[in-house]
């Protein structure tokens, strides 16, 4: 079925949206957005969120010119759903326009390279197809191809302690336990989908530069999704024997409700038997991050080279965070923090640096573009502009974060995390004194007035059409 292409307002050219922007002051208007996603990206392993580990320079450089928000969160915990949510700014579902749509009706460029909307990896990587793609959202649209497993090198598959550089039985596309695969190779990274991607998005850059039109371009990166692939060069900075597990209690689970326990977990899944397997799923996921912010670096330095950066605002994010081993979980699709967590770093020409602890929302990106090149916000938007926050980090624009998983929702304010599941069984964190979310006050008779507020909070905002 096609997609209607209308508005709720009338049309406005960009370039006359420019001149009534409603970013007020000295401050440039922006003219064009790069909008980059990092795929299965958690914070807290970049160094500008705080690990000493992990070198990111590139990210790290972009959050030094802009706001780093510390209490980004997803509102789907998978990738569909995600990509879905903040590209329409809806909690759940797809009405109105995309984010891209809304650049073309006001006569601008929008361009993905990459995957934006859910594509499935490897899958749609290794066969070079759109996945989920919405065809209305983009004027021109690349896919980043790449052999993924299949990349010969040193292959290994960590929950089964398989170690190999035969190309042969490799899990791959749809097998149980690609999740856990590495590939080291030698090679300077150019077959890789994220080093093409942004090739791709350097030419798109220069050709929107001459052609000096507005532009929303889209680039997102594969990495560090798995399976964890790069070049042996990116992998020796991370020696496994140095890598620090999380800490886990050894009752950690006791007063975690069922529905609350990732069916992805260290037993079941297998690694429990191979501890250095685990320290070398973190030596990967760091490797893979490294070899994306280096992609990151050299869009950066494209910008800055075509004399774009001034008239260019960047907005940095990934879909969702990733468990590897907190809580014996790995992977996504669960509400604990290492998951609904997200990097996002929002830079533009004019704005101060900074830090901000507001709650925040990926479904926000959407909104604030908008405001900054001056576009009207379509009625079906429901995020909220992050421009007050961009000029004053202590600015709040709302107080609580929503997110989603198949069998519930957690709701994540300044001080509490709280989710409840369809079971109706509940979690509950005091995030200012268990970060790492190692006891669970939801049945504390202490705390029944504040659980009763959430669930009447979590009850009305599903309620909302």
């Amino acid at each position: 079925m096609s997609r209607p292409l209308f508005l709720s307002f009338p049309f406005i050219p960009l370039a006359a949206a420019f001149l009534a922007s409603s970013v007020i002051g000295d401050e440039p208007t922006v003219k064009n957005v790069l909008f980059i996603v990092s795929d299965d990206l958690k914070a807290s392993v970049l160094n500008c969120y705080g690990d000493q580990v992990c070198q990111t320079p590139n990210i790290d450089r972009l959050a030094s010119t802009g706001m780093v928000f510390e209490r980004a969160y997803c509102q789907g915990t998978v990738c569909g759903p995600s990509r879905t949510s903040f590209m329409h700014s809806r909690y759940f579902g797809n009405q109105g326009l995309t984010l891209g749509e809304n650049f073309i009706m006001h006569d601008a460029i929008s361009a993905r390279v990459g995957k934006i909307f859910h594509m499935k990896v490897p899958g749609d990587i290794i066969a070079g197809t759109n996945g989920q793609d919405v065809e209305a959202c983009w004027t021109e649209r690349y896919n980043a191809q790449g052999k993924e497993a299949h990349t010969p090198g040193n292959y290994a598959c960590l929950n089964l302690n398989i170690f190999t550089d035969s190309l042969e039985n490799r899990e791959s596309t749809a097998m149980k336990n690609r999740m856990f695969v590495t590939v080291s190779y030698e090679g300077d990274g150019s077959d890789q989908p994220d080093w093409k991607a942004a090739t791709q998005s350097m030419a798109l850059l220069k050709k929107y530069r001459d052609q000096e039109k507005p532009f929303f371009l889209a680039t997102g990166f594969v990495r560090p999704h798995y399976p964890s692939v790069a070049p042996v060069q990116y992998f020796e900075p991370y020696p496994h024997q140095a890598m620090k597990l999380p800490y886990v209690p050894d009752d950690d689970h006791a007063d975690m409700p069922k529905a609350g326990i990732s069916s992805s977990n260290s037993h079941s899944v297998g690694i429990d038997q191979f501890p250095e397997n685990q320290q070398r799923m973190w030596a990967a996921y760091y490797a893979t991050v490294t070899f994306m912010d280096e992609q990151v670096g050299r869009l950066l330095d494209e910008l800055e080279r075509l004399g774009l950066r001034e008239s260019t605002a960047i907005v940095f994010a990934s879909d969702h965070g990733y468990h590897l081993g907190e809580h014996h979980f790995w992977q996504k699709s669960n509400l604990h923090e290492e998951v609904i967590r997200v990097p996002l770093i929002i830079s533009v020409p004019g704005f101060k640096a900074g830090r901000s602890e507001s709650i925040v929302e990926l479904m926000d990106i959407y909104p604030t573009i908008c405001d900054l090149t001056g576009m009207k916000i379509p009625d079906t938007v429901q995020g909220k502009s992050l421009v007050p926050i961009l000029k004053d980090p202590k600015a709040t624009v709302k107080q609580v974060a929503l997110s989603k998983v198949k069998n519930g929702h957690s709701l994540r304010t300044q001080d509490w995390a709280y989710m409840r599941y369809q079971d109706g069984s509940e979690e509950l964190y005091q995030m200012s004194e268990d970060g790492g979310q190692f006891t669970n006050l939801a049945k504390m008779p202490e705390h029944a007035e504040l659980i009763q507020k959430l669930r009447d909070d979590l009850k009305a905002r599903l309620e909302q059409p």
